[in-house]
């Protein structure tokens, strides 16, 4: 079936999450940051886009991207990045018998999760998100001490104190996944 939402909304931004296919254990993401940067801006240079938050956790991620102005095919882009991570990666995972049979790696779920960023409400709401997520699953206990995400770049460009979500009421934001 196609999902027909691509077509409505070219240029738009997006919020997705990717997982890994193993996400129990798995620290893949960021024990292998630099194949995943490199994958990231090699599709980029093809397929252009803006990154406009992420983070990478061990076994997933979240970010926001942003289309040119006439494109909306986030999904080329998405099995471009995994596709050269993967060839990036020793081989080792798991491999189902299905992905087997199709000649298929088993680096990544299949699948993302997408959402069409509404507003700029929606899109505050988001960035602050992706920033909280590794307090949230807790890898870290304050946002600034996670190396893998944007929130660095934010702090930079002053759209963020360095001590961000130590006293803010983040309970909303926890409560998103």
């Amino acid at each position: 079936m196609t999902d027909y939402r691509r077509f409505q909304y070219p240029g738009a931004t997006w919020f997705f999450t990717v997982n890994l296919a193993e996400r129990r254990g798995n620290r893949l993401l960021t024990d292998q940051i630099d194949p995943l940067r490199t994958a990231f801006a090699q599709v980029k240079s093809c397929h252009a886009f803006e990154i406009d938050a992420i983070v990478v956790l061990p076994e997933h991620l979240h970010c926001i991207l942003t289309l040119p102005v006439g494109d909306s095919d986030f999904s080329t882009r998405w099995g471009l990045i995994k596709a050269n991570f993967s060839r990036r990666v020793a081989k080792g995972e798991r491999i189902s018998k299905s992905r087997e049979k199709r000649g298929e790696r088993g680096v990544w779920q299949r699948r993302f999760w997408e959402h069409l960023i509404r507003d700029e409400t929606d899109y505050r709401q988001h960035i602050d998100y992706i920033h909280w997520n590794p307090v949230k699953h807790g890898w870290v206990q304050v946002v600034k001490d996670w190396p893998y995400s944007s929130f660095h770049r934010y702090v930079k460009l002053g759209l963020y104190a360095e001590n961000w979500g130590h006293e803010i009421n983040l309970s909303k934001i926890a409560a998103r996944e």
